[in-house]
């Protein structure tokens, strides 16, 4: 850091720490490489407010085309009317290039609306430059898009873990002929993501203390306390069943050591950028080391997933990355690279998808996503059950109001995937039972010309119905 006459090398360094940009805040730069303000504020304050760097990278992308759009007519975000930002959802719905849906523009008039928020907050504008509507204040669609839960049975989860992500054939026999990499993480990643319900983002960032799993320890259980991964920040605790860890296992034996004794090299150099934690405290609650050459303690749980990407232990023999589920470098998977196993498993199970043994695949590309939904309808339909055999043995039609209220299997299965609004978790209620087993049940001798039966009519109208219902 150079010199600036009348400040000391303090005073500069304090400075630039009150005015640190926190990491994945976007910037956007004028033809002479000038923050384009007062857009690039925003932005800063959007990351001080703790937004994610995926949805300021996407309302980044959403300013810039309205920026653009609007110079293309000689206006700027002072001088925009309502007429303009009408023309601008106009253009993006049906005339850009590229156009978007109702679920892709109503993220950009979220943007657009918390953008003028600001604007009008700070007294660059009095107000959004758009009159309030039957739906409020917002430029979005209105339209209510309803849950779409798509699950998989057993057979069709086995298929995926085992077939797609593990290499097996269907049968359970080895694949000789199987070229993918690393099999046992991506089996121990499929096996958490159902047994927990957790999302993508905060199942793949998992440190190795928050399941119990440092020093070699080998628990048979843990319980996670989910803060800075978990969706919005909300904190929530999760319990990973014993299935999950001893699956863990092969995976933490054999094919973890060898990536991490692959990586020591690139590890070693870029350890100056690397958060190098020396012990864990409070059992295994805080991380204790150096980071950017400044000895600190981090609450583990309060970690974001770009910390988390950096931190790594010093155990004598080498660095080893803290993340619990680790690629080519040493370095934790990003979403892209989660992205990649999955395509490669899908491409897997078409192949394998002529076989008798087969389960039936969806038209689409199995999600991650699918897991938490798989792991919230059952564990649903098996908390409902044993409500009702409660119920059934107190020879009573109801339970005490306490035991209602504190055993309410929505209520259980909304506080275990951190729903903010029991009205997510109500949407589930309506795949407890499989429809189509009463429509064969009611159709079951009946058959209409060609020999094209109702049952097949019914469920070509029922994929149709959800095929553009966004997933959560």
């Amino acid at each position: 850091m150079g010199a600036v006459a009348g400040v000391s090398h303090a005073e500069l360094s304090e400075m630039f720490e009150r005015r640190r940009i926190p990491a994945g805040t976007p910037i956007l730069l004028d033809e002479a490489m000038r923050p384009v303000e007062p857009v690039s504020s925003w932005f800063r304050v959007l990351g001080q407010q703790g937004l994610d760097a995926k949805t300021m990278r996407a309302y980044a992308y959403t300013v810039l085309m309205l920026l653009n759009f609007l110079a293309a007519r000689d206006l700027d975000l002072r001088s925009v009317a309502e007429a303009d930002v009408l023309e601008f959802r106009l253009w993006r719905r049906a005339e850009a290039e590229e156009t978007v849906g109702e679920a892709a523009w109503d993220r950009d008039a979220a943007a657009i609306g918390r953008l003028y928020d600001y604007l009008a907050q700070v007294g660059y504008v009095g107000r959004r430059p758009w009159r309030p509507t039957g739906r409020g204040a917002s430029l979005g669609s209105g339209v209510s898009r309803d849950l779409r839960v798509r699950h998989m049975e057993l057979d069709q989860y086995l298929f995926f873990r085992d077939v797609g992500f593990g290499g097996l054939t269907p049968d359970g026999g080895l694949d000789m002929s199987f070229r993918g990499w690393r099999p046992h993480r991506n089996r121990a990643a499929c096996e958490l993501a159902l047994m927990t319900g957790m999302r993508v983002h905060e199942w793949s960032t998992l440190l190795l203390p928050e399941l119990g799993l440092e020093d070699g320890r080998r628990p048979a259980t843990a319980d996670v306390d989910l803060a800075a991964c978990a969706k919005y920040g909300r904190p929530r605790s999760v319990y990973v069943p014993r299935d999950a860890m001893e699956l863990m296992g092969p995976y933490l034996l054999l094919e973890r050591p060898e990536i991490v004794a692959k990586a020591q090299r690139t590890l070693r150099r870029h350890c100056r950028d690397l958060f190098v934690v020396h012990r864990v405290e409070a059992d295994g609650t805080r991380a204790r080391g150096v980071l950017e050459g400044a000895t600190v303690t981090r609450v583990i749980k309060d970690m974001k997933p770009d910390l988390r990407r950096i931190t790594v232990t010093e155990t004598g023999g080498g660095l080893d990355p803290m993340a619990v589920f680790v690629g080519q470098g040493g370095q934790m998977l990003t979403s892209s690279g989660w992205d990649r196993v999955r395509w490669q498993a899908w491409e897997r199970m078409k192949q394998w998808s002529a076989q008798e043994t087969a389960p039936a695949l969806p038209r689409r590309c199995w999600v991650y996503h699918d897991t938490r939904h798989t792991f919230a309808l059952r564990l649903l339909i098996f908390l409902t059950r044993e409500a009702l055999k409660d119920l059934e043995a107190q020879q009573a039609p109801m339970s005490t109001l306490l035991d209602h209220m504190t055993g309410n299997p929505l209520l259980v299965v909304q506080r275990r995937l951190g729903h903010a609004h029991p009205a997510t978790t109500y949407r589930y209620i309506r795949y407890l039972k499989d429809p189509m087993r009463e429509v064969d049940d009611a159709f079951r001798h009946w058959s209409a010309a060609g020999g094209a039966s109702y049952v097949t009519v019914a469920r070509h109208l029922m994929e149709l119905e959800h095929t553009d219902a966004p997933q959560r």
